[in-house]
């Protein structure tokens, strides 16, 4: 009897870990895929800002976003974050600022800056393309990132295309856990969760 308790308990803990390492394998072949195509907008989710500068992470995805904007491949940029640490500045204020002085476009430039977390900027950036009329784009940021994230726009009923921006190689072990504590923010949004 205590052996079937035992099983009881463990089965649908090994169907979890089995199920959290499938979708870290799904979340690994996203992170070096690049699907750009023209799409309507070029969505680039925020990162750290450091007194109204952009953190190098930030930074380098605003430059691809950039680079696929000067190869045309949409005609707007959104821009996502709120306000981190420094409440005077939020991520896509930093990255709109940055992308201005780029030379893009003040008035081709969205910005959402409420959000404080992926979920958040994903449907806060739906609701602003909806409102444009705006019904594909081209997700930016880095590669671990963008399953989750492709993941929560296509449930807003967007099409949607990841692009991760260049990053050095990180060590295995640091890509095994950003791919797990992706796999495991997966599992709690598809569970209706805040992640």
């Amino acid at each position: 009897m205590k052996r079937i308790l035992r099983f009881a308990w463990i089965a649908p803990l090994l169907v979890v870990l089995a199920y959290i390492a499938w979708i870290a394998f799904q979340i690994q072949r996203q992170s070096t895929r690049d699907e750009t195509r023209s799409a309507d907008v070029i969505v680039v989710l925020g990162a750290a800002e450091y007194r109204g500068k952009p953190s190098p992470v930030l930074k380098a995805r605003l430059d691809h976003g950039l680079e696929l904007y000067r190869e045309k491949m949409a005609p707007w940029i959104l821009t996502t974050g709120g306000a981190g640490g420094d409440i005077r500045f939020t991520e896509a204020q930093v990255g709109r600022n940055y992308l201005a002085r780029q030379g893009v476009p003040a008035e081709e430039i969205l910005v959402e800056s409420e959000s404080e977390n992926t979920m958040q900027s994903t449907v806060a950036a739906a609701k602003i393309m909806r409102r444009k009329g705006l019904q594909s784009c081209i997700l930016v940021s880095d590669g671990y990132h963008i399953f989750r994230a492709k993941k929560m726009l296509e449930a807003e009923g967007l099409k949607v295309y990841g692009s991760p921006r260049p990053a050095p190689p990180l060590n295995d072990l640091r890509q095994c856990w950003l791919y797990l504590r992706q796999s495991v923010a997966y599992l709690l949004w598809t569970l209706g969760l805040d992640a």
